[in-house]
């Protein structure tokens, strides 16, 4: 049985959302729903409803960011041999697969590195330096990594190898000695928007490139899709610049997807129109799942293939590859369960940490975050790799991993991450040692609320407020994501008209009404509650949590509840 969560009605001062709902003529709701996402007046509301790629922020406003351009304008002037360098999961080769094929028909040398996730680990690695110095590279392009590769950065310029990192990690104390760093994170840089992907930062170094040679800015914009996809599975907000990204990125992929995009859509059955909720649990699993299980490069060679034949042999590969990381993923997440089960201090604890030497090193976050859903604490998942111990973490809400590990720092070799999740490696001899350690930081500074799950709902609702107009001006507010979630409602007392029955495994399908004006009706579905068809056979007056969809059937649109949760009236 699922954790019970508590629902919070999110607020919002009474008098802006008045001020906002007769300077926009709107309903309340959508006034408090504006209101939420940090609109103040009408401006920001015409900019959140149509965005425009001409709101896109100034590339040079970030630091490093000239340097950086003109060192490519450099080497593409004098044929050096340049290395298009990323990380292994979907922000990384999406950013390798952007940086890199902007560049194909520029820098004459030019190639793209991803390092293997099990013998080199996350991040800039010896052995792809190496690899740099072997084929004669002389500039390194690091995208989605390398903020804090200070010995890695020292071993390639004793090389004579350049880096240009582009990042948007936590900056370490101690910045590598780069020939140029692009992290709108680091505390001395001024870009207006701190929150962008690593191919997000990809696209800013390509808007630069051609801003400085003169090349048509237009010619960046084919490869928003790949940045509309880095967001969606890098879970960073959809706000300010990531949001006109990835609407504009989502129209691309719903209009003329490139090829590996299109086969993967096709493979999976997919129909236009994909959104962020498509991205992140059908496309960005299966892009992801090539360097969780056999070798990153397979998702750049497919996202970068030109011939649809050969876009669709990648995409059945890869698929088949997501087949074997999902039986891997519920094998294991069993394993987990079982564990804690057996261990009797389990329930006493505020964190989760596991290990297992057998367990794939590719699949312990999928483990880690599907732990959270069941325990709702602060987890880590370890195994062993190359003779290393190697984990990765998740949080709840509002809880900064990242910090707390940080703390145990000591006793480790490296880390890296953000404050929701975070990857890191110590010795053996250290395992037991960090996670009490870990233990202890966490207790020490986690709240009870943090501790419970929590929904937050943007505001309560009575069926007769759920029309047309409403839904219409919902759907204007995606794409959704973090800090412009879908709008969560709640309504009180409301029945099942007798229509209520369960279907598929546990899910549940109802008709539902309130008692103050019954003839409006919803058809309502709601998975894995169908225990609670029970209260509603019985009459009992139910509270709902829920979304609000279109449902076409047979030519006739009407508007669908999706809930959330349930509890009984009080």
């Amino acid at each position: 049985m699922s954790l019970e969560k508590t629902w919070k009605i999110l607020g919002t001062p009474e008098k802006e959302t008045a001020r906002l709902q007769t300077s926009l003529n709107v309903d309340q709701i959508v006034a408090k729903l504006l209101s939420l996402r940090g609109i103040k007046d009408f401006e920001e509301a015409r900019l959140f409803f149509r965005p425009e790629l001409k709101h896109l922020h100034d590339p040079f406003l970030m630091k490093g960011m000239k340097d950086a351009a003109e060192r490519l304008q450099k080497a593409a002037s004098s044929n050096e041999h340049v290395l298009i360098y990323g990380d292994y999961d979907v922000d990384g080769t999406t950013a390798v697969s952007l940086v890199y094929s902007f560049f194909k028909g520029i820098i004459k040398n030019l190639d793209y590195y991803i390092p293997d996730r099990y013998r080199e680990g996350y991040g800039i690695s010896f052995q792809g330096i190496d690899f740099a110095e072997e084929n004669n590279y002389t500039l390194i392009i690091a995208l989605d990594c390398g903020i804090k590769a200070v010995d890695k950065i020292e071993y390639a310029n004793k090389k004579g190898i350049d880096f240009v990192i582009c990042d948007h990690h936590l900056p370490g104390h101690e910045l590598p000695k780069a020939y140029a760093i692009l992290d709108p994170k680091q505390n001395d840089c001024n870009y207006p928007y701190k929150e962008l992907s690593g191919a997000g930062i990809g696209f800013k170094l390509i808007q630069a490139y051609s801003l400085l040679c003169s090349l048509p800015e237009e010619n960046c914009y084919p490869y928003l899709d790949l940045v509309a996809a880095s967001i969606a599975a890098d879970i960073v907000p959809i706000t300010d610049e990531n949001r006109v990204m990835a609407f504009f990125g989502l129209e691309i992929i719903n209009s003329n997807a490139r090829p590996g995009i299109r086969a993967l859509m096709n493979l999976n059955q997919l129909k236009s129109p994909v959104n962020i909720g498509t991205l992140v649990f059908v496309l960005g699993p299966r892009i992801n799942a090539a360097g969780r299980i056999e070798h990153g490069s397979k998702a750049v060679d497919l996202l970068t293939c030109v011939d649809p034949v050969q876009a669709e042999e990648l995409a059945r590969s890869i698929n088949d590859t997501n087949n074997q990381r999902r039986d891997l993923d519920l094998g294991t997440t069993g394993e987990a369960i079982e564990m804690l089960e057996n261990d009797e201090l389990s329930s006493s604890k505020k964190t989760t940490g596991l290990f297992n030497q057998g367990w794939h090193k590719g699949v312990i976050g999928i483990v880690a975050s599907r732990l959270i859903d069941k325990y709702y604490r602060p987890t880590i998942i370890l195994t062993e790799s190359e003779g290393m111990v190697t984990g990765s973490a998740r949080s709840v809400r509002e809880y900064d991993i990242y910090s707390a590990i940080e703390k145990c720092g000591g006793l480790l070799e490296q880390f890296g991450g953000h404050k929701f999740a975070a990857g890191l490696t110590l010795r053996p001899e250290n395992l037991e040692a960090f996670k009490s350690k870990f233990e202890e930081v966490v207790s020490a500074s986690i709240t009870t609320d943090q501790l419970t799950p929590r929904i937050d709902i943007d505001s309560e609702v009575e069926f007769h407020e759920l029309t047309e107009k409403l839904l219409r001006i919902l759907k204007q507010f995606r794409p959704h994501g973090p800090q412009n979630m879908t709008p969560l409602f709640c309504s009180r007392h409301v029945f099942d008209t007798g229509w209520g029955h369960v279907f598929g495994s546990n899910h549940l399908k109802l008709e539902l009404y309130q008692k103050s004006n019954p003839s409006i009706r919803f058809n309502a579905i709601a998975f894995d509650k169908g225990d609670y068809v029970h209260f509603f056979q019985r009459k009992t007056p139910m509270d709902i949590v829920f979304k609000i969809q279109e449902n076409e059937f047979k030519g006739v649109t009407t508007i669908q509840l999706v809930i959330d949760d349930i509890k009984m009236s009080v």
